[in-house]
C-alpha cells in the first residue's frame, strides 16, 4: 500500500499539496504544529487511497513529505 507521511514540525500550511493530489485525500489539520501552522493531513481511513504519485511531495516547498511506494506486481512473461 502507498502512502505518505508529513513532517508537523516542516509543514507550514501552505496546502500546496491539497491542490495537486489526485485522489484529494490530502486536507488541513486542527492540529497546530511548534510554529502554529495548521499542517496538512491525511485522514484516517484515506490513506488506502494514495497512489504513490508523489506529487505532494513534488510541490511541498518545505520538504516536508515523504513517499512510499506499493511495489507492483510483475507481469508473466
Amino acid at each position: 500500500m502507498s502512502r505518505i507521511l508529513v513532517s508537523e514540525e516542516r509543514c507550514k500550511g501552505c496546502l500546496l499539496c491539497t491542490t495537486v493530489c489526485p485522489v484529494e485525500i490530502l486536507q488541513q489539520s486542527e492540529r497546530l504544529n511548534q510554529q502554529g501552522y495548521k499542517v496538512a493531513e491525511v485522514p484516517a481511513g484515506s490513506m488506502d487511497k494514495c497512489t504513490g504519485c508523489a506529487s505532494c511531495a513534488t510541490i511541498c516547498p518545505d520538504m516536508a513529505i515523504e513517499v512510499w511506494r506499493s511495489k507492483k506486481p510483475k507481469k508473466a512473461a
